[in-house]
């Protein structure tokens, strides 16, 4: 776990078809979108399919995943990150403290204007998922995508109920891509996906 040999990459791995299918599975399992469509989903249930459901779930879209991936897309853009996926642990704090910043600021609004309970509970659960993703990051590069894809199945296996557990082999495919790309180790995505899942499912369940 020493910070300089982890730091850095390990050596390409050759190109293929399984690598360019592990990419595609890295891209469209990415945080930002899972929890994009997460959020909308709860959103949309939250108030029995109403678009006033949606709307609530555009809201915190905006605060839980948009202005932070615009915040990665920018130091991308700068220079300051060296991909939207922050493969770089020592990258990790800044970005993970603004997401935090900006779901917290997403859920005092929403807690102002009365936002329905499931949506709520949903960004706390984001929130304090951040907190530990920021702790964890800070001493070893756990995987966000298993955290993010773990939170996210069970999150909709709790509001959506027992079909979504077709959902969890999915989780192993998120973890083989990333794997795969050598952007983690195989700790790195058990511990990921571990944390990810206790954590969600605690406070999701919890408060909702």
């Amino acid at each position: 776990m020493g910070g300089g040999a982890e730091s850095r990459r390990s050596a390409a791995p050759r190109p293929g078809p399984t690598l360019r299918f592990a990419r595609l599975v890295t891209e469209l399992s990415a945080p930002a979108v899972l929890v994009s469509l997460l959020t909308l989903a709860v959103g949309w249930h939250s108030t029995a399919g109403g678009l006033g459901g949606l709307g609530w779930g555009l809201l915190a879209v905006l605060f839980v995943s948009g202005i932070p991936f615009a915040y990665i897309v920018g130091g991308v853009r700068r220079g300051r990150l060296t991909d939207h996926h922050v493969g770089l642990r020592e990258q990790r704090r800044v970005p993970l403290l603004v997401g935090l910043c900006s779901v917290v600021a997403g859920l005092a609004l929403l807690a102002a204007l009365g936002a329905p309970r499931p949506v709520l509970a949903l960004v706390v659960a984001g929130a304090i998922g951040l907190v530990v993703a920021v702790a964890v990051s800070h001493w070893w590069k756990m995987s966000i995508h298993s955290a993010v894809a773990a939170g996210t199945v069970v999150i909709l296996i709790l509001t959506f109920g027992a079909p979504l557990l077709a959902a969890v082999p999915l989780l192993v495919l998120v973890g083989w891509s990333r794997v795969r790309l050598r952007d983690h180790t195989v700790p790195q995505v058990l511990v990921g996906g571990l944390v990810g899942g206790l954590v969600a499912g605690a406070v999701f369940a919890a408060l909702n």
